[in-house]
């Protein structure tokens, strides 16, 4: 699912914030406009480090935090976080590896996990863990599989018997749906996506009935909306996204009446946003960000007004805060990270004030974290 700026923050200023907050009674985020603290991070193929950012909650805005860029091992690509915003994990795909990262909640500064990194399969991309934050799910592109982990409770990864599971080839993109009973991944060499039950209890996969199913040319990332119906898959080399109902009692997916529908050139990253009304898709090829809503009940595309939004000039990973506020974008070519706020209304993108922010060499994959 997969599916990558600024002046550091010092610790005097944040010294001074927490100071100034224990007067206040309020968090140190108060003071940056906002009442809840969010983090952004984005891995960097190219100089193998993670930026980190302060989310300011009301702006959009962000601030790399102390400690920022954090050593990210040999060609970092896919992010994930645990719904918790306890660990963080990234694939190392020039490393065939996973590593792990405790998050400290009040600074956002990043430190390995006991054992980190993990041994993965060969050429890790995408990511995805599940609504449980019990297991981990890491697409291995080259040897085309998946392996699957489950997080111990210092965040130590430890692979589930069976695991890795075999997918067809050039497995990339991977999502869990919100029940936590299926896992997908895009196969962009065999041009289909792949679809698994999860046991609850293991972590381990069984193919789901119909897999693989048929996508357009190269498939690279997926997403699956919050209700659980429709499953969305950008298609590389298309310029396009298919979208598929999902069975809920079976994990099978049908497509939707339309499918695909035209995207901007080479699509990549995908999300929904957290109220299931809108699509947005990062474009490589076009520099620019495709955005639709959802017709309910449906799952159809429609694109909305005003798109495709200009989002840089090689546009990769893309991620949407918890809130359902702002949309920030990895440039992998302009090292650099675009923000925007979005109209929960009508899904249109405007720019935050001061976007780009600067990210390290070849940004690929971007999270929000909301620690909880």
């Amino acid at each position: 699912m997969m599916t990558h700026r600024l002046a550091v923050l010092s610790a005097a200023p944040l010294a001074l914030a927490a100071v100034l907050a224990s007067c206040s009674g309020g968090a140190p985020n108060d003071i940056l406009g906002g009442s809840t603290i969010s983090f952004v991070y984005e891995s960097n193929e190219t100089s193998n480090d993670v930026y980190g950012y302060l989310m300011n909650a009301s702006t959009g805005a962000l601030t790399a935090i102390a400690g920022s860029p954090f050593s990210g091992g040999t060609g970092p690509r896919g992010l994930a976080a645990t719904p918790s915003g306890k660990f963080v994990y990234l694939a190392l795909s020039g490393a065939d590896s996973v590593a792990g990262f405790a998050l400290d909640g009040a600074t956002g500064a990043l430190s390995p996990v006991p054992g980190s990194p993990f041994a993965a399969g060969t050429g890790p991309r995408g990511m995805a863990i599940d609504p449980a934050g019990k297991f981990l799910f890491v697409a291995n592109e080259s040897s085309d599989n998946l392996s699957v982990y489950t997080i111990g409770a210092n965040g130590a990864l430890t692979e589930v018997s069976g695991s890795p599971f075999m997918t067809d080839a050039g497995p990339r993109g991977v999502a869990v749906d919100p029940s936590g009973k299926y896992v997908y991944v895009t196969n962009h060499s065999d041009d289909d996506l792949s679809g698994f039950s999860i046991d609850q209890s293991t972590g381990a996969l069984t193919a789901v009935p119909g897999s693989a199913f048929s996508t357009g040319n190269t498939p690279f990332d997926v997403a699956v909306d919050p209700s659980g119906q429709f499953v969305y898959v950008t298609n590389h080399l298309d310029a396009s996204v298919s979208g598929f109902t999902l069975a809920p009692a079976t994990g099978s997916l049908t497509p939707i009446t339309g499918s695909p529908w035209p995207s901007g050139s080479q699509p990549h990253g995908i999300i929904v946003d957290p109220s299931g009304k809108f699509v947005y898709v990062a474009n490589h090829g076009s520099g620019d960000v495709s955005a639709y809503s959802i017709a309910s009940g449906t799952g159809v595309l429609t694109p909305l007004s005003g798109s495709p939004f200009t989002a840089g000039s090689g546009p990769y990973g893309i991620a949407v805060d918890p809130n359902g506020k702002f949309i920030y974008v990895a440039d992998n070519y302009a090292d650099s990270v675009s923000a925007f706020s979005y109209n929960g209304s009508t899904g249109a993108l405007t720019p935050v004030a001061g976007s780009a922010f600067s990210a390290g060499t070849g940004p690929h994959g971007v999270i929000v974290v909301k620690p909880k």
